[in-house]
């Protein structure tokens, strides 16, 4: 049988039909505005003309005939569009317009309107990246492409940096192996090397495959813009000293990362040297700068601070002057009945005048900056920090010895006074007791001696033992007499006027790294420097406590016991019968590290530990389901990760525990920590956390303390 013949397809004939016999039709099924708006469209249509042909039907009269006069169901924002152009006289009515004309009635109106809108397919994202990229090579700038397609600039840079990532990852895209979201996440880096080194490094682990991740990794050797050193040197001079920083059009991103850190850090160093120079313009004697120094660097120092400038004779003139009208004009409107807005202004005046006076400017004495100096450092913020007034001891000395020297040259006083006759031997109230001569003393005319030394020691430990127990007997004065011993060897570095033999050593521990930059370091120093100010010479100071309240005594003998407090781990002194104590101390005051404020970071724990003792923190703090999502990966990546899964947990490594304290973590079971040794404190038996034992514990391989034990004496 011969097979029947195909019938051929006839298109529908193209027409060119005038605007004013074109009318919208009822049936087009578009109702809601949604994407390019008319008057945008009309625009484009103006500058391209109309790529698309409209879609139309004759109208028919009652007998089925053509009116001359052809419906849009399909293209009826394209209609509108060349209306409008109309309307504006840009475009003429009678304008001929490209339209496929349906006059096979196979299909309803409704039906070509429905059609022409769902077959049609939006562009791929990766096709209109690289549209964008060959208009941008064709000589268009991004505000020119944005104004032509209406959509902003920064759609256009974000469109033209994700055009910019690896051939082979954009490849993986446009087969669906990767998401838009990490494309977006790769395309703040430009280096295609990096961007396909990464992404080999987090195929095949879906957890590592996070947009946020990606971003992480592409900026781990990277300086963020809101890190101190970044703020201090700026955007501008990085990039004009030729650094690169990389930005996140999709995320925000804070200023970005400064790429090249060993060009900042030059950076840093040499605008810090300029600073440094100004400083040290202003009279100190030296300047020293750092980006950062390590706690109790300023230890064995002693401080002076600047003082209010004095006023002028014209200046206490025209404050006394002010203070008089100020204090009449208050006596006189207190006395009003109705208020008067006049006198209102001008006591608001005076006292803003007043009160300059009060503001003014705080300087240094010039002998001061004679003998001292200045630190100049960054603050948290960026900003330049100038810490100055701080006079070292060898510099004390030099100047009391240059002041020695002036007297003796002044002509008032005898160099033979200073010899040596009396340098061994016993001073008591104020008279040599050793035969040697005393600038005071009247020449002995009735041959009257010096005690023996003998019966002076004697006399006087009667008199100490005598005195001791006075002091026994009065509380109040025995807790400001220990005060003031405190006080001298904290605040007054060569003072030696205390009869207490009482010493106090305050370890600043400043090989620890950042130390100076925790919550507590500030708070300490803020507390310090408050105390330092209000203190007066050391010959007033008996005075000056006896003069303060009950409260403020409290508190300043609080802030000076606590300074001496030390519950380091030394590996080579043990201590445990003080650690102890140290954790009695701690329980007593319902001390704890994480309400303290600390939380393991790569820099203060993780990092600087072994891979074993890492995936050990995340078991005990989040269960042994999170520490199998890092125990495969290296540890620069295993560290970063783990402090993000400790984050919130409560976990503390043993040495921050107290005794007895268990790494209670979130989701997962107490892990018990070995007992290797014990001591005795106060007559009970005292258990010792492994840290503190002699060698190892049972389960953790040797290599691990090797290494802890060789990280403890570079820190050093």
């Amino acid at each position: 049988m011969a097979k029947s013949a195909i019938q051929k397809i006839a298109m529908n004939p193209s027409e060119n039909i005038a605007y004013d016999k074109l009318v919208l039709s009822q049936e087009n099924v578009r109702r809601v505005k949604d994407g390019v708006t008319i008057e945008q469209l009309a625009d484009d249509i103006g500058r391209r003309k109309l790529l698309q042909s409209l879609n139309v039907r004759p109208v028919l009269n009652g007998n089925g005939e053509e009116t001359g006069t052809f419906e849009v169901p399909a293209g009826g924002r394209r209609y509108l569009a060349l209306g409008l152009l109309v309307k504006q006289k840009r475009l003429a009515k009678n304008e001929p317009i490209p339209c496929i004309v349906n006059r096979s009635g196979t299909t309803s109106a409704e039906e070509d309107s429905l059609a022409e809108n769902v077959h049609r397919e939006n562009l791929h994202p990766l096709d209109q990246f690289r549209a964008f990229n060959a208009l941008r090579e064709q000589g268009l700038d991004v505000e020119e492409i944005a104004a032509r397609f209406f959509v902003s600039a920064a759609t256009v840079k974000q469109r033209l940096r994700l055009a910019s990532v690896s051939p082979k990852l954009l490849e993986l895209y446009e087969k669906d192996e990767i998401r838009l979201e990490q494309i977006m996440a790769f395309s703040i880096s430009d280096d295609h090397v990096r961007q396909e080194q990464v992404w080999d490094r987090i195929t095949g682990n879906p957890n590592m495959q996070e947009p946020y991740y990606i971003r992480r990794l592409l900026t781990e050797t990277t300086v963020r813009a809101d890190d101190r050193r970044a703020v201090y040197v700026g955007a501008g001079a990085y990039e004009a000293a030729g650094g690169v920083i990389l930005r996140d059009l999709f995320e925000q991103d804070g200023g970005g990362w400064f790429q090249d850190a060993a060009l900042l850090e030059q950076l840093v160093f040499e605008k810090l040297k300029v600073d440094a120079e100004a400083v040290r313009a202003d009279g100190w004697q030296w300047v020293e700068a750092a980006i950062s120094f390590p706690y109790g660097h300023t230890s064995g120092m002693r401080r002076v601070y600047a003082e209010p400038a004095e006023l002028s004779a014209e200046e206490i003139a025209r404050y006394d002057a002010a203070k008089a009208e100020y204090d009449a004009l208050d006596a006189k409107y207190a006395e009003m009945e109705e208020a008067d807005q006049e006198i209102e202004d001008k006591l608001d005046q005076l006292g803003t005048e007043l009160d300059a006076f009060s503001d003014r400017p705080q300087v240094y004495d010039p002998a001061q900056r004679a003998i001292a100096g200045a630190f100049v450092t960054l603050g948290a913020n960026g900003q330049l920090q100038v810490d100055a007034g701080f006079v070292r001891p060898e510099d004390e000395l030099r100047a009391e010895a240059d002041d020695d020297g002036e007297e003796v040259g002044d002509g008032d006083s005898d160099p033979s006074q200073f010899d040596d006759d009396g340098a061994n031997g016993v001073v008591f109230n104020g008279r040599s007791t050793n035969g040697g001569s005393d600038t005071t003393e009247e020449p002995e005319d009735e041959g009257i001696k010096s005690l023996p030394e003998r019966l002076v020691f004697d006399l006087t430990a009667q008199k100490t033992l005598a005195l001791r127990n006075a002091l026994a007997g009065d509380v109040d004065i025995a807790f400001v007499t220990v005060l003031h011993s405190l006080v001298l060897q904290l605040f007054y570095r060569f003072a030696k006027d205390s009869c207490l033999e009482i010493s106090l050593t305050s370890n600043s521990f400043g090989q620890v790294q950042g130390l100076a930059e925790t919550p507590w370091a500030k708070e300490i120093t803020e507390r310090h420097e408050a105390w330092d100010r209000d203190m007066p010479d050391s010959n007033n100071l008996w005075e000056f406590l006896l003069g303060l309240d009950e409260a403020s005594r409290k508190a300043l003998f609080a802030h000076c016991a606590s300074l001496s407090l030390n519950a380091v781990v030394e590996p080579w002194s043990k201590r445990p019968a003080a650690l102890a104590h140290a954790d009695a101390l701690a329980a007593t005051l319902g001390f704890d590290m994480v309400e303290a404020g600390w939380s393991p970071t790569v820099d203060n724990y993780l990092g600087r530990v072994t891979k074993a003792r890492i995936v050990q923190a995340v078991r005990e703090a989040r269960g042994e389901d999170s520490a199998q999502l890092i125990d495969h990966m290296k540890k620069d990546l295993m560290a970063r990760e783990a402090a993000r899964l400790l984050e919130g947990s409560n976990w503390l490594p043993e040495p921050v525990r107290l005794d007895g304290e268990d790494a209670i973590g979130e989701g997962a079971e107490a892990v018990a920590h070995d007992v290797t040794d014990e001591t005795t404190l106060d007559g009970e038996t005292v258990e010792l956390p492994d840290y503190l034992a002699d060698g190892t514990s049972s389960d953790e391989p040797v290599t691990d303390a090797c290494e802890e034990a060789d990280h403890l004496q570079a820190a050093e």
